[in-house]
């Protein structure tokens, strides 16, 4: 049995027995996972430490999972599993497919996480618990995954950060756009779903699904969220200066996923305006986590010789042979195009008024240009360092916030005029396009 076709087995199996028990998940695309480090570094460390570690390493020399596809068909479920979406939707349905996840084997043995194919899956999984039907949410991602996972926004955001980063792929990270804006302004779930993710639970059952949330958000564990120290030290073969400059870079990469965590959010944002305002603070702390990154990064990267910077580069010159399509990006940020503002449904819902239909008008232009705005071409075809890729990162970020604000400052401007009754036929209107 070929080392892939052994990845993908285990894989398989740790999704479709008790990991997943309750488990699907939509999506699919490229996934990494055996490590890049060559020779025996690897995302799957383990052995007697629980990742796959001691001993040998997953792959042996190659592929960050060497790119298994098209786990499960996008909101289908798992091998094995049984389908998130064979229930109405409650918070006990929400809670119990959270619970899973939780505490599922495949978060517990293995370095599953660091596959950006099987993030997208749990992340579909997640969004769609508890939804009634087939087919999929009308938000979700080209990969798959999902940019809202009930009241969380961006989940996984340090994986995506550090993929694109180190390893080149940018699927993940890219994907992101107007369609998440769009969701957040056109929220997929009622209050009901929403309160099964975050709501109170039973005596005894702890903090399962705020454990999940976390495990999305970015754990603040090395072994979780942090950047792959081991394999870029495989890679690089630090002298003694340099192993002082790549502990400095594993300190701040935990600092970075920890402030990533921290803008998880504590309650259910029921508004739009909440949504809104819930984006905003994520890609504050993105932003404010590539600020933590750089500066040890770009040190250890000036301290490295020609011979060492060739071969830190190649691990995403590597991972763009192995599977060029992953970092294919000329739709960036989603399937703006598909998403058209809902013009005569507002109108018939709300029935503004003048003052309020001036004020919708001014959203609607804001939404139009931030949807201009990131549809753009948005991954530099130039960026060769490990360096350049986060700097590519910290501009994509910094657009996004521009945009979000705009967009949230039209919002509030409109909101404050609707009355009660016209919130509420407002926020009907995503929930009634996933029903």
């Amino acid at each position: 049995m070929s080392r892939l076709v052994m990845a993908v087995a285990v894989l398989a199996v740790a999704f479709s027995g008790d990991a997943f028990a309750r488990g699907g998940g939509g999506g699919h695309g490229g996934g990494h996972g055996g490590g890049h480090g060559g020779g025996g570094g690897g995302h799957f460390h383990g052995g007697g430490g629980g990742h796959f570690h001691g001993g040998g390493h997953f792959h042996g020399g190659g592929g960050h999972f060497a790119h298994a596809r098209s786990f499960g068909g996008g909101g289908g479920a798992w091998h094995g599993g049984h389908s998130f979406r064979n229930a109405t939707v409650n918070s006990r349905n929400v809670r119990t497919a959270l619970n899973s996840f939780s505490h599922g084997q495949t978060l517990r043995s293995a370095r599953i996480l660091g596959n950006p194919t099987a993030r997208a899956q749990l992340a579909a999984g997640a969004a769609v618990a508890g939804w009634h039907g087939g087919g999929h949410g009308w938000w979700q991602h080209r990969n798959g995954g999902y940019g809202w996972v009930g009241p969380l926004f961006w989940p996984f955001a340090y994986y995506d950060i550090y993929d694109y980063t180190i390893w080149g792929d940018g699927g993940g990270f890219w994907g992101y756009g107007y369609l998440d804006i769009y969701a957040g302004l056109f929220g997929p779930y009622g209050y009901d779903g929403l309160e099964g993710y975050l709501g109170s639970r039973p005596p005894g059952r702890g903090q399962r699904s705020a454990a999940s949330f976390a495990q999305m958000c970015a754990d603040d564990s090395r072994e979780i969220a942090g950047l792959p120290i081991d394999q870029i030290g495989q890679a690089i073969g630090p002298t003694e200066t340099q192993r002082a400059a790549l502990d400095d870079l594993a300190g701040a990469s935990i600092k970075a996923a920890q402030t990533i965590r921290a803008s998880c959010p504590a309650q259910v944002a029921a508004t739009a305006p909440g949504r809104v305002a819930v984006m905003q603070r994520r890609i504050e702390a993105m932003i404010s986590a590539v600020e933590l990154v750089r500066p040890p990064l770009e040190k250890l990267y000036g301290q490295l010789d020609d011979e060492q910077k060739a071969r830190f580069n190649a691990l995403a010159e590597d991972e763009r042979k192995k599977a060029p399509t992953n970092n294919s990006l000329a739709e960036c940020g989603g399937q703006a195009a598909a998403l058209a503002w809902p013009a005569d449904e507002i109108e018939t819902r709300l029935r503004p008024n003048e003052t309020q239909r001036a004020a919708l008008k001014t959203l609607q232009d804001a939404a139009a240009r931030a949807a201009d705005t990131l549809k753009t071409p948005c991954q530099p075809a130039d960026v060769l360092t490990p360096v350049a890729r986060l700097d590519a990162i910290a501009a994509r970020l910094d657009t996004m916030l521009r945009v979000v604000k705009s967009v949230r400052t039209a919002l509030e401007d409109f909101y404050t005029t609707l009355s009660d009754e016209q919130k509420a036929q407002f926020e009907a209107i995503g929930p009634r396009r996933t029903s």
